[in-house]
């Protein structure tokens, strides 16, 4: 779990992190350097949740131990990651992802970040996060120094 006390947004304690495959973790099938190390890192303190239709077929591959990983139907794949979202406790959720189809699971989870990568971003989801991050690298890295989150979003 990760505690972070926020002036002005409040107190959050963090179990569970949900991120999008394709255009967060990965581009074009493929994931993206430093990404693996820092889910370690971060898999000590939280469970990891990973979401995709799986486009390009890699993600078992990638992350084949010590994730959960859920392949998504091709259809409202924003409501089912809103869903998974829900299922997990919203409250104690930090959801991550860059597509349209990411838009509700940010909204809805106690934090929502938003990755500007080489898919670019949704406005839709960019509008509905909390942070809007340049990278994923630099979202894990919020997370794994939580101080950041702090001097991000007090008030």
């Amino acid at each position: 779990m990760i505690t972070v006390s926020i002036p002005g947004y409040g107190d959050v304690a963090f179990k569970h992190l949900v991120l999008d495959y394709n255009g967060t973790l990965a581009t074009d099938g493929k994931v993206i350097p430093g990404v693996t190390e820092r889910l370690r890192t971060l898999a000590r303190n939280l469970e990891i949740h990973i979401l995709t239709a799986d486009t390009f077929g890699s993600v078992r591959a990638a992350f084949a131990t010590g994730y959960n990983v859920s392949i998504l139907g091709k259809e409202a794949q924003d409501h089912a990651k809103r869903d998974y979202v829900a299922s997990l406790g919203a409250e104690n959720t930090v959801a991550v992802g860059n597509g349209r189809n990411d838009c509700l699971m940010l909204e809805h989870a106690a934090l929502g970040i938003a990755i500007i990568g080489e898919e670019c971003a949704a406005g839709i989801t960019v509008r509905a996060a909390d942070i809007v991050a340049p990278s994923i690298v630099c979202a894990l890295d919020l997370l794994i120094n939580p101080l950041r989150l702090t001097a991000t979003l007090r008030s």
